[in-house]
């Protein structure tokens, strides 16, 4: 019997993008997102990690319908900055979701630190949980440097920026393939293939 999994997102490109990986590992899962149940409310993300946002969203959405829930949390990470702003990624200008003012803000923070100190890295962290409460929690990670300006107009959040170590292009110039074949998410969700095949068999 095929078993369901519920990714916590109302991101159809998310959930496009696990079930391909889980249908080319030969995984027998029936993929839906968050929106398949509208009823239940968006959870907060209160953690002070990637690890433990996800978890917490996992848990509540796995309670919630029970069946295995999956959620991710990820964010841009900045040597110098200790690595910030991190969980804070996508409200580090203050407003939930405003990229061009996130960047802006970013780069302006960076405006004087030398080319060979702006590494970073995009991290993700992804949980597995059960209704029962097991969980299991996996990473990924794409290395880079934080260009000064930023260049192409794909991807979104801090992709302008970021540019992978052995590219000469930025996340935001890749080919959407390109950057789902070495993406923090991609790593992570790759990573989640053999929990999903050791707990939902």
């Amino acid at each position: 019997m095929t078993k369901r999994l519920i990714l916590a997102t109302r991101n159809a490109n998310k959930v496009t993008e696990l079930r391909a990986i889980l249908a080319g590992a030969g995984l027998d899962v029936e993929l839906v997102g968050a929106d398949a149940y509208p009823e239940i409310p968006d959870v907060k993300e209160t953690g002070v990690t990637f690890a433990e946002n996800a978890l917490l969203k996992a848990h509540a959405l796995a309670r919630a319908t029970g069946h295995p829930a999956v959620a991710d949390d990820s964010g841009l990470c900045v040597d110098v900055l200790g690595g910030a702003p991190g969980i804070f990624s996508a409200r580090w200008a203050g407003r939930h979701g405003d990229d061009k003012a996130n960047l802006d803000l970013l780069l302006a923070q960076l405006s004087d630190i030398a080319d060979e100190h702006r590494a970073a890295h995009f991290a993700c962290a992804a949980a597995l949980a059960l209704p029962d409460g097991t969980e299991r929690v996996v990473e990924g990670r794409l290395e880079g440097t934080l260009r000064r300006e930023p260049a192409g107009s794909g991807g979104f959040g801090y992709d302008p920026v970021l540019q992978p170590l052995g590219e000469s292009r930025t996340c935001a110039e890749l080919t959407p393939d390109e950057k789902n074949a070495i993406s923090h998410r991609g790593k992570a969700f790759r990573a989640l293939v053999p929990v999903v095949r050791e707990l939902l068999g």
